[in-house]
């Protein structure tokens, strides 16, 4: 596997738009994520980060991942946040968004930060990557959702 860093590979962004668009945009959020990748690519600081994870011998992308200062949820105290991790189904269960999880970490603490958050309501992935459930926090659409930390 490889992990591509759109901010780094800034020819990727138009496959990068497309490829989080159709895993997680609405008709009404498209542009959420063309706006964040767009602008991602020539922020200052070391946030935000998009990532693609793609076959090692292809060209298929098979997973994606972000790294933000807040997802949306009410807890914008902590940060960054790991953002929306998707594995190609044909895929889960081989572990490889412990690809994008370990760079992501590895990124996340060369910026300087001592810990990685999400907000999920999944159980049992994350913490075979050693989140831990610390809180729970609340989505402006009325939503709550589990926050986990990773110590780095």
């Amino acid at each position: 596997m490889k992990v591509i860093s759109i901010r780094e590979n800034p020819e990727y962004a138009k496959t990068a738009i497309a490829y989080f668009q159709k895993q997680w945009a609405s008709e009404a959020s498209m542009m959420v994520y063309e706006d964040c990748i767009n602008s991602a690519i020539h922020a200052e600081g070391a946030l935000p980060q998009w990532y693609l994870l793609y076959e090692e011998d292809g060209d298929a992308i098979i997973g994606c991942a972000g790294l933000i200062t807040n997802d949306f949820i009410s807890r914008m105290d902590l940060y960054p946040w790991l953002c929306a991790l998707y594995i190609e189904p044909e895929h889960r269960g081989k572990m490889y968004s412990g690809e994008l999880i370990a760079r992501i970490k590895a990124d996340t603490k060369a910026f300087g930060y001592p810990a990685l958050y999400l907000c999920t309501d999944h159980e049992g992935l994350y913490e075979k990557f050693g989140f831990e459930h610390i809180a729970m926090g609340y989505h402006p659409w009325g939503e709550r959702s589990k926050i986990y930390k990773a110590h780095l």
